[in-house]
């Protein structure tokens, strides 16, 4: 593998996918491979402001504004993070990114998805990642596992996190070679096998 790699983790709050992700982290650096960790929102400086906004304010937030402080944190996090790790040739491995946009502010809030797609190709100057891992969890389970303590986004209601999943499974049938779909309601160890083979594919490929 010559070039850096860009892989998303996406899935609902209590999907497993962060676990996953530092499994995986621990496994390619096993490898021999250099690995960095990020997430979205609040990875820099300027994004951990943001996403205390996003997660914690106890004020009203009006769905563009939401929007649009996701984005905002994007744009920053692509161009002084991401994009110079890649080019430094290392693996950027991503708990969220572009599809939660799409699949929280678009098919949870309502918001216009195509419209949504046009400002995240805005945001992240046309970047797309060379591998979207999407664990898929049902939605009472995610629940289950998140707990009592919520944040502002996990506390919206059963309803708007069903519509989220449903978008989710909708990207992932509009874009099958970028998203691959995980069974996250197995057992952890399963759900790292499933994750790892994908992994490894891509990077035999590359």
């Amino acid at each position: 593998m010559n070039k850096g790699l860009f892989i998303t983790f996406e899935g609902a709050d209590g999907s497993g996918k962060t676990t996953q992700l530092n499994l995986i982290k621990n496994f390619l650096e096993e490898k021999g491979f250099e690995v960095v960790v990020t997430r979205e929102p609040g990875a820099l400086d300027l994004g951990k402001k943001i996403r205390e906004i996003l997660l914690h304010y106890d004020g009203v937030v009006a769905d563009r504004c939401e929007l649009f402080l996701f984005l905002a944190d994007r744009a920053q996090h692509v161009e002084t993070f991401i994009k110079p790790n890649i080019e430094q040739g290392k693996i950027v491995l991503c708990d969220r990114h572009t599809d939660s946009t799409v699949a929280y502010q678009g098919y949870g809030r309502g918001q216009d998805v195509k419209l949504l797609k046009d400002l995240n190709k805005l945001a992240v100057n046309n970047l797309t990642p060379d591998l979207t891992l999407l664990f898929d969890v049902s939605t009472e389970v995610a629940q289950q596992r998140v707990g009592n303590e919520k944040d502002r986004m996990e506390a919206i209601g059963l309803e708007f996190h069903k519509k989220v999943r449903n978008g989710y499974l909708e990207l992932q049938k509009e874009n099958p070679e970028r998203i691959k779909l995980i069974n996250a309601n197995n057992s952890i160890e399963t759900v790292f096998e499933d994750t790892k083979n994908i992994i490894i594919n891509l990077i035999e490929e590359k």
